[in-house]
């Protein structure tokens, strides 16, 4: 199981006004655990990059002036991600802007490239109602160090957002222990089946029997002949 945990940062808040993306950080997961594999590349928009952007992530149209286009960056972004399950915290906010990117280049969606998306901000609003579930939050929350995190900046929050994603869904991961594990003894686990020997019985003595008895009668008293444990008296065959 492939996942890649994507965040990117923006020019601004809508890609329908003709914001850009600026920053993409990826990092993989090979059957949840992290691979050490990342992608990160910062791009030139093009275009100015809103003040309130700016006060975010820190990224000034100055920095990238030197930085790629996002047609340069395409092919080998789309090779990084293709098959893949993506992770992305507020995904309809990543997802449009990606899409529009492409889209602007005439390729395909991240829908025709990636196994699916899996939004953390829904999940943790699912687990958590009414609790804030912004990534700051999900790190105090699941006790995950973002003391470097002063300013936004998509590969240290693809890393951040992995280990929140793990933590999110580690009883997941249980299971699949679980169901995946061979029964000690059995062939798959290379053992010998052997024979079990014969279980115990052990049966109430005539004093634990009475003793029983005497407290089902206290319960009953206590409950006014309500007692579960007692079985009904039958009732008398008619005449």
């Amino acid at each position: 199981m492939r996942q890649i945990v994507l965040d990117t940062e923006t020019t601004g808040l809508d890609w329908r006004n003709g914001d850009r993306v600026i920053e993409i950080g990826c990092v993989e997961l090979l059957n949840r655990n992290l691979t050490g594999r990342h992608y990160h590349v910062y791009i030139n928009p093009e275009r100015g990059i809103d003040a309130e952007a700016i006060a975010v992530h820190g990224i000034t149209e100055d920095f990238l002036a030197d930085k790629p286009t996002f047609s340069a960056i395409a092919a080998e972004f789309e090779d990084f991600i293709r098959d893949a399950e993506l992770i992305i915290h507020n995904a309809s906010f990543d997802v449009g802007f990606l899409n529009h990117e492409l889209s602007r280049l005439g390729r395909g969606k991240l829908d025709s490239l990636c196994a699916g998306v899996i939004d953390t901000l829904k999940m943790a609003k699912e687990q958590n109602p009414g609790k804030k579930a912004s990534l700051d939050a999900l790190c105090d929350r699941h006790q995950i160090d973002n003391a470097s995190r002063t300013l936004h900046g998509a590969l240290l929050d693809a890393e951040l957002l992995a280990e929140v994603y793990l933590a999110m869904t580690r009883g997941q991961e249980s299971l699949i222990m679980v169901l995946e594990e061979p029964v000690p003894g059995s062939a798959e686990a290379g053992g010998v089946l052997v024979d079990r020997p014969p279980l115990k019985v052990l049966r109430a003595s005539g004093e634990e029997l009475a003793e029983h008895e005497r407290v089902l009668q206290d319960i009953a008293k206590g409950t006014k002949g309500t007692c579960l444990w007692i079985a009904p008296e039958p009732e008398a065959a008619a005449a």
